[in-house]
């Protein structure tokens, strides 16, 4: 009891650490590269970066208030176990917007981000958004904003995520062009300036999707292993009882010898790969091992098979 309450502590330890760097990456794109170009993206960030240009107010506040609105619409809608990490992620996120911009200086912000231009800082910005964003889901984490609106949509509509996402990042782009947009100056952006704007803005919404979708399918690509060793039982039990993943004992016959033999089969997370093999390793490590990537896993400890409800979708 003591060891599996000191492993699940380690284990919420590492989780909220990778959430507050995903956050801190996700706000330094913000801070450095798009608030100080006047630039726009979609979702509550969008709309708190829009009226921050427009009356100065910062974004963190407005980011804040969107948030706590959607979280205690998702509280009733999708249950009361949202998600402490979301609420986290949220309050760390608005905090580091408003501390951010007074934080860090603006020299830095000038070499880095200014001096580059707007479509350079369009695509490192969506770059680290796409990291930050994709760090905190992985990790059961949420910025909030678009995601608990897309939840609610396809729980009591039937839509998709990618489909309501895109259709609240329009109308924060089309937002954008008819608000006032003043610079850190005070100078008043004219509206052909804003159109090129907006341009950047679905260049930032790209690179920030593709690195998002990049970096989520890469952390949970899964792994099929066939392990093929005289200490199989040994190997099995570690690995059930001390990695907590689940092991399949095969009947083999080598063809060479003809002499029968087991072999595992172990489904694991590539992230949990090279923590799998040292273990193995370690107990024998003349242990003949066969790794193959496997497009889809479907069960418990992995994705689940979503089937549409015919009947809504009629209704």
């Amino acid at each position: 009891m003591a060891v599996s309450s000191t492993k699940k502590f380690l284990t919420g330890v590492k989780e909220y650490s990778l959430i507050t760097l995903g956050v801190i990456i996700y706000v330094a794109a913000w801070i450095i590269f798009l608030l100080p170009n006047n630039l726009i993206g979609g979702g509550a960030t969008g709309i708190a970066s829009i009226i921050q240009y427009a009356t100065g107010i910062k974004a963190g506040y407005t980011y804040f208030v969107i948030n706590v609105g959607l979280l205690i619409a998702a509280i009733f809608t999708l249950g009361k176990n949202f998600g402490s990490k979301s609420v986290y992620a949220i309050i760390l996120t608005s905090v580091g917007l408003n501390l951010g911009q007074e934080l860090v200086p603006q020299e830095f912000i000038q070499i880095m981000a200014l001096d580059n231009g707007k479509l350079m800082s369009t695509i490192i910005g969506g770059v680290l958004v796409g990291i930050g964003i994709g760090m905190t889901m992985t990790q059961g984490g949420s910025t909030g904003g678009t995601d608990i609106v897309a939840l609610i949509m396809n729980k009591y509509r039937g839509i998709s995520p990618g489909r309501t996402i895109l259709a609240i990042d329009v109308v924060v782009i089309l937002f954008s062009m008819v608000m006032p947009s003043y610079t850190t100056e005070g100078a008043l952006i004219p509206v052909t300036e804003k159109i090129t704007i907006a341009v950047y803005a679905w260049i930032l919404i790209f690179v920030m999707t593709s690195v998002l979708d990049a970096y989520v399918s890469g952390s949970r690509q899964s792994m099929q292993i066939f392990v093929f060793s005289k200490k199989y039982e040994e190997i099995a039990d570690a690995v059930t009882g001390d990695l907590h993943r689940g092991v399949t004992v095969l009947d083999g016959t080598g063809w060479y010898t003809k002499t029968s033999s087991k072999v595992l089969m172990i489904v694991t997370l590539k992230s949990d790969l090279n923590t799998l093999l040292k273990f193995i390793n370690s107990i024998d490590s003349d242990a003949f091992i066969s790794v193959s990537s496997a497009t889809a896993v479907y069960g418990k400890g992995f994705d689940t098979i979503k089937v549409k409800d015919k009947n809504k979708s009629k209704e």
